[in-house]
């Protein structure tokens, strides 16, 4: 009689993830709003922390919704942070560090693309995490090619709030029509495809 152990295959991947210090990796982590992006970018990297490594951390420097210096998650966690304004920035990190955390990579131009695959070939873990589309549903700056050239990339979800089924889609509240605008509940709702495409249309029987 053969017996197959069950393999927690996530806590297999992250293992593989976590010591690949050596040969360099990129992982992305992207989702719509309130998914838990920044909360899943901040575990990871308080992991490496535990585990002795050395991190440096950054964000853009337009992100001040909750700390200039800090990132912070919805819920509250957070970790120090260098806020930078091109990508460029993050090459100039101390020799010994092993792990490159970036929070809201969306609102980086596409340099940032070449900037996280040398941080990769110098041997360093860089993990990533941003909003894969915009309020328009449609992908948002340099996330698709940093989907595309990662080693690992997790899809996270809200909840709709409307009908309770997996979000992936982030809906503005506000009728600004700008790409950027930062905020939280009284801005975005997380929805998902169904609802989403009905909120877009209210919106244009709105107006």
């Amino acid at each position: 009689m053969t017996i197959f152990a069950k393999v927690n295959t996530n806590k297999v991947k992250e293992m593989f993830l976590e010591n690949t210090k050596k040969t360099g990796s990129i992982e992305v982590i992207c989702g719509s709003m309130f998914s838990g992006k920044t909360e899943e970018l901040i575990r990871r990297l308080k992991r490496a922390q535990f585990a002795k490594q050395k991190i440096a951390t950054f964000k853009p420097t337009i992100d001040k919704r909750y700390s200039d210096l800090d990132v912070v998650s919805h819920d509250s966690h957070s970790i120090s942070c260098t806020p930078i304004k091109t990508p460029s920035r993050m090459l100039q990190i101390d020799d010994d560090v092993e792990v490159v955390g970036i929070d809201e990579a969306q609102f980086f131009d596409e340099t940032i693309i070449g900037v996280v695959t040398e941080l990769a070939n110098r041997g360093i873990r860089v993990i990533i995490a941003g909003l894969d589309t915009d309020f328009l549903g449609k992908p948002f700056g340099p996330m698709p090619g940093l989907m595309a050239i990662a080693e690992d990339v997790q899809k996270v979800h809200a909840i709709c709030v409307r009908c309770g089924s997996l979000a992936n889609h982030s809906h503005r509240l506000s009728e600004s029509r700008k790409l950027v605008v930062l905020g939280e509940k009284d801005t975005y709702e997380p929805l998902c495809r169904d609802c989403y495409n009905k909120a877009l249309k209210e919106d244009k029987e709105g107006n």
